[in-house]
């Protein structure tokens, strides 16, 4: 399937996903308000850096190795068998680690122990989350579009449902115990997709650990376990920043912007691990990997910039639509922030071939410098610049990301080829 082809299709799941995104956002904004965002923030990131830990690390290894053994049912077996192994061993120590220390991580990450019990939920339901996000991976490794988007359009209708219904009965309280069981749910619509498949048997994803698989996923764990430490800690720490420095308000109208982000670019980025990931898999000489870099240029960047254009324009209208009047001094965020998505999106064209085509140290060494970046200019521009200071930090780093990319990982190609 081509890149029209699958941008077309993953299109319908991701403007279902993209219009539930924005009922949730002005649900969450109506019942939790700014400083809920910034609890949910903080909540959502410690969830990626946990599902990482406990297994979702060998998802993007499943998706490249499903593709590159396209041809090799028996490979592709094991690749599912050492994976879903992997998965259940250590969703279920991790599960146990958090049920542990509940009480610790609590008061971490909302820095009271009211929400303590969030973490018994999410403790129980986690091994299906992981194993969800498996399933996902598999469907997308064996380029079976169709049911990756039913799959991606049940996640996104379970999550409009559980999301809003507690949150408008408990509140805050709802929001963040539907974030723990959500891809939990979506999980049994996954499993019975991946079921009715004739190449798929539950069997196929347990057994004996192949250990010369597992040495190549270790490349793939590395990358997903830096991204996942990274960002999310990242932006706790900048979230943290803007709370000492101009309030828990002002931390959640930049949690606010951020999810705008994600939801108006999630037909690029999706596309980009639908579509892009697994072909750069597959690609192995510099000049089909060249063609297929034009071709994420010549219609994936595009696409960011239009909608980075159109959210823009209409900035006072989306704020009122999809938030409430609480949330427009966010409004100041919008121009510096659609400029750091757009050259994101340029950026992200090339840093996935660091992933299809296994670059692990550069991966590694780049996302950790970008971090560093990020979180270093938004210090400087906030005092520098105030509030809109923290777009401002992000607009240069992946002005700064987008330029060091197109050096570093072609240099390694073409030393690659020699």
């Amino acid at each position: 399937m081509n890149l029209l082809k699958t941008s077309a299709l993953n299109g319908i799941a991701v403007l279902i996903k993209t219009a539930t995104m924005f009922i949730l956002n002005k649900i969450l904004a109506i019942y939790v308000g700014p400083s809920g965002y910034a609890a949910i923030g903080q909540f959502q990131n410690f969830i990626q850096i946990v599902t990482t830990f406990a297994g979702g690390a060998i998802n993007t290894a499943v998706v490249k190795y499903t593709a590159e053994y396209y041809d090799s049912e028996q490979k592709q077996k094991l690749v599912w068998k050492t994976a879903g192994s992997i998965v259940l061993i250590f969703s279920m120590i991790v599960a146990f680690l958090i049920l542990i220390f509940q009480k610790q991580l609590a008061i971490y990450i909302f820095k009271s122990t009211e929400y303590q019990s969030i973490f018994i939920w999410f403790a129980i339901f986690l091994i299906f989350f992981n194993f969800n996000a498996l399933f996902l991976a598999i469907l997308n490794g064996k380029k079976e579009i169709l049911r990756l988007v039913i799959a991606n359009i049940a996640g996104s209708v379970f999550a409009l449902i559980t999301t809003g219904l507690l949150a408008f009965k408990l509140g805050l309280y709802g929001a963040l115990v539907a974030l723990s069981i959500n891809q939990s749910i979506v999980f049994l619509v996954t499993l019975f997709l991946c079921y009715k498949a004739s190449w798929f048997k539950l069997s196929y994803l347990f057994g004996k650990i192949d250990k010369a698989l597992s040495r190549k996923f270790g490349s793939y764990v590395l990358m997903a376990l830096t991204s996942a430490l990274c960002m999310p800690i990242s932006q706790i720490l900048i979230r943290s920043h803007m709370v000492d420095e101009f309030g828990v308000q002002y931390a959640g109208y930049w949690e606010a912007m951020i999810r705008l982000s994600g939801a108006y670019l999630m037909l690029v980025t999706t596309t980009l691990s639908v579509y892009y990931l697994p072909r750069l898999s597959e690609l192995k000489d510099l000049e089909s990997i060249k063609k297929e870099v034009y071709t994420g240029y010549k219609f994936i960047f595009p696409v960011a910039l239009t909608g980075a254009l159109v959210v823009y324009v209409l900035r006072d209208w989306i704020i009122s639509l999809l938030f409430t009047p609480s949330f427009l001094p966010m409004k100041d965020l919008f121009l510096w922030q659609m400029i750091g998505d757009s050259l994101k999106i340029g950026s992200w064209i090339i840093a996935y071939l660091m992933l299809g085509q296994a670059m692990t140290k550069l991966f590694i060494l780049s996302e950790i410098l970008a971090s560093i970046s990020l979180v270093g200019l938004t210090y400087i521009c906030t005092n520098f610049f105030g509030f809109e200071g923290v777009s401002i930090a992000y607009l240069i780093n992946y002005a700064l990301y987008w330029v060091m990319l197109s050096f570093s990982v072609f240099n390694q190609l073409r030393a690659k080829e020699r």
